[in-house]
């Protein structure tokens, strides 16, 4: 990626954290980065790649998050982690787990990497590390979205189901 590509993705991030997914407009991308709008077109072909290399860094930056955790070897350290990320990052969080993934588009690799420290932990069951991704992402979500009731002790949530998993 250009030194200049990186500038966009950067600023297209800076949007997105301040005012969610839809905040992104190549507009509003210009206008965060003093150009005009068609000069984002000699970087990139149009929004959805942009969002691609954004939801790019999101990936590698939860990888880093999660590969920090697995020397523990647990699934509670993962979802911690995963957790952690999710809600520091909730606009990114969003843009990276909502809708479909954009594969074509994603840096090489990226996906890969961000579940293999799951994928390692339940043991390399590529079904059982899509039931916990499942329930972590569903967790998170309804974290986000503020659905549990006040007060509801929600790391004690997560500790109960990550443990079924591990148990099983």
């Amino acid at each position: 990626m250009s030194e200049r590509a990186g500038q966009i993705v950067r600023a297209a991030r800076e949007l997105i954290e301040q005012g969610g997914p839809d905040a992104l407009t190549m507009r509003a991308l210009a206008d965060r980065l003093g150009i005009r709008a068609p000069s984002l077109y000699k970087h990139f072909p149009d929004k959805a790649a942009v969002e691609a290399q954004v939801i790019g860094v999101a990936m590698a930056e939860l990888a880093e998050a999660l590969e920090a955790a697995e020397p523990i070897g647990d699934l509670l350290a993962l979802g911690a982690a995963y957790r952690r990320y999710a809600l520091a990052c909730p606009h990114l969080y969003r843009l990276m787990s909502n809708g479909p993934l954009p594969r074509d588009l994603l840096p090489p690799g990226v996906e890969d990497r961000a579940a293999l420290p799951l994928v390692r932990t339940v043991g390399f069951d590529e079904a059982a590390a899509r039931a916990v991704w499942a329930f972590a992402h569903g967790m998170v979500i309804l974290e986000l979205d503020g659905r549990f009731p006040p007060g509801a002790d929600l790391s004690a949530a997560w500790e109960a189901g990550l443990r079924a998993f591990a148990q099983r």
